[in-house]
């Protein structure tokens, strides 16, 4: 039974015709709100594009109000005398916006003295969104008028209301003037709220006019792929709204990577998927898939790396690339040798395993390592294959049953380190450890995953997922699906490991996953064994 919540995605914005909008404009005696005060004004209320309502006062400001003021607005103290003051207006003004986008021409400057009248008199900041039509005809028309002050704007858009800094004239003038700029914003795809009000932030760049290749692309999680003129793969992104996030690339993102893409972009490719798990797992299988030059740091690497403890008579660790199937353990896949050398560093540390390479025997001396007391290395013979054998099993039962055993030793050192002040080394340490918690925890994962068969899960939101042997093999949101007992299940794979870096990256997204306190498991067709040893947490043990 699935859990009785709806799915919802707060995030996919409102389309511009169901929008309220609230058009404002304040007179004031002076350019400060912290010198200055409100003097007029004007609003004018939009439902839908349909004019509902207006508000239009005088407000005495308890302050003279200066020569200059009254030549350009043509407000006397005479006018303002009997009107009422900003306490009593503002109740009345924040009930009429209500919860309205608010327009304005150079809207900062209303809104600073309209939040300070509101900070000052108990009500806080208003939450409400703006749209500034300044910004909105510098994006726009920056080629087509030469001034962008309201008089200019107006003119140009033929308003019939002729602004005359008079509070209710410039709203009329501004509306005006801002449904021209929206229908101006609408041939370049802007037709949800978000849109608008990221719309003025955007780059003036020469690659801008591409944002028209976003026009297709719906407002659901997906994943989306940036295509060149050869129609090659040059990134792949996912995103919970696709609309969003790929036009979030054309505003204001002024990377140079960003920039060079968006030269090299012709053609953008989108695949709608139902859950942000398969987002996520879309995008991995996609960027191995075809290894876009702009995914630089997820690119798959061009041959993993393994550690693997050697069947030799005195096994020790070594770094390979390949995954035989031999019996021998082995810990990744590893994206760098930088990565698999940290791991083989940490269980040095942990446990004596050898280090040298010699075969050794009676006649040869100790090695480096033996002789410091770090390995214990059979070069000169006087170890025996009892007592390598206690040292290779402490290891196996470290990383299969009892990862405290391998991860204890690293901490005291990190402890003992910390007390001497040796924090350098204290936190390389740290992040031996931490590279050794998580190939384990890795390893541990996948094997969780490949014994259970096939996987059924959900969360608290009504996404489902199937996976087969740590590979996701399709999710939904609802509850009309076939029982698992009718799917056929693959045979698990022999390695004990990931074979590649993809397999191991998209059952690591799996296991986070299903690993959260809202997802529950359905139905297995194999029992979920979970490791009775926790791995612990470094903070934990360290504390």
């Amino acid at each position: 039974m699935a859990f009785p919540i709806q799915r919802t995605f707060d995030d996919l914005g409102t389309p511009l015709h169901e929008v309220t909008f609230c058009v404002l404009d304040l007179e004031t005696t002076g350019a400060t709100p912290a010198s200055c005060e409100i003097t007029e004004v004007g609003a004018v209320k939009y439902v839908a594009g349909e004019l509902v309502g207006a508000f239009d006062t005088l407000v005495n400001p308890d302050a003279p109000i200066p020569p200059t003021i009254t030549v350009l607005t043509g407000i006397t103290q005479a006018m303002v005398i009997d009107a009422p003051r900003i306490a009593e207006v503002l109740p009345s003004l924040l009930e009429f916006i209500g919860n309205a986008v608010i327009v304005g021409h150079n809207v900062r400057f209303d809104m600073a003295f309209l939040n300070a009248a509101a900070e000052r008199l108990g009500y806080g900041k208003l939450p409400n969104p703006t749209s500034d039509t300044l910004g909105l005809a510098r994006r726009l028309l920056r080629s087509e008028v030469r001034r962008l002050n309201l008089s200019s704007l107006a003119a140009h858009f033929r308003s019939p209301v002729t602004p005359n800094h008079r509070a209710m004239a410039d709203a009329q003038a501004t509306a005006h003037v801002f449904w021209g700029l929206l229908e101006r914003a609408g041939s370049l795809g802007v037709s949800h709220l978000e849109d608008l009000l990221r719309l003025p932030t955007a780059k003036g760049s020469p690659h801008y006019k591409k944002i028209e290749l976003t026009e297709g692309l719906p407002r659901r999680p997906g994943v989306y792929l940036f295509r060149d003129r050869d129609d090659n793969v040059i990134y792949v992104g996912k995103a919970k709204n696709l609309r969003t996030r790929v036009r979030s690339y054309f505003y204001g993102d002024d990377r140079r990577s960003v920039a060079q893409m968006l030269r090299d972009l012709t053609r953008i490719e989108h695949r709608v998927c139902n859950t942000e798990l398969e987002a996520e797992v879309t995008e991995l299988r996609l960027i191995h898939a075809s290894a876009p030059r702009y995914n630089r740091r997820s690119r798959p690497p061009r041959s993993p790396q393994y550690v693997k403890l050697t069947n030799e008579e005195f096994p020790r660790l070594s770094i390979v690339r390949r995954l035989r199937d031999d019996g021998c353990l082995h810990l990744g896949p590893f994206r760098s040798r930088r990565q698999a050398n940290a791991v083989v560093a940490a269980i040095w540390d942990a446990v004596p395993i050898r280090r040298c390479l010699t075969k050794g025997g009676r006649r040869s001396p100790a090695c480096n390592f033996a002789q410091l007391g770090v390995a214990l290395c059979p070069c000169d013979g006087t170890v025996t294959n009892a007592e390598y054998q206690l040292v290779v099993n402490q290891l196996r039962y470290g990383i299969e049953t009892r990862p405290d055993e391998l991860l204890e030793p690293l901490v005291e050192r990190i402890r003992d380190y910390a007390r001497t002040a040796r924090f350098e080394e204290a936190a390389e340490m740290r992040d031996r450890h931490r590279a050794l918690s998580n190939a384990v925890h890795d390893r541990r994962s996948w094997n969780v995953l490949r014994e259970a068969g096939l996987l059924w899960a959900e969360d608290r939101s009504g996404d489902s997922v199937l996976v087969e042997r740590g590979r996701l093999l399709a999710s939904w949101s609802g509850t009309d699906q076939a029982p698992l007992a009718t799917t056929a299940v693959t045979a698990p794979s022999p390695h004990l490991v990931p074979e590649s870096v993809a397999a191991a990256e998209e059952a690591r997204l799996i296991w986070r996953w299903l690993d959260r306190p809202e997802v529950r498991i359905i139905e297995t067709t194999r029992p979920l064994a979970m490791p009775r040893h926790r791995i612990p947490v470094l903070s934990t043990l360290a504390g």
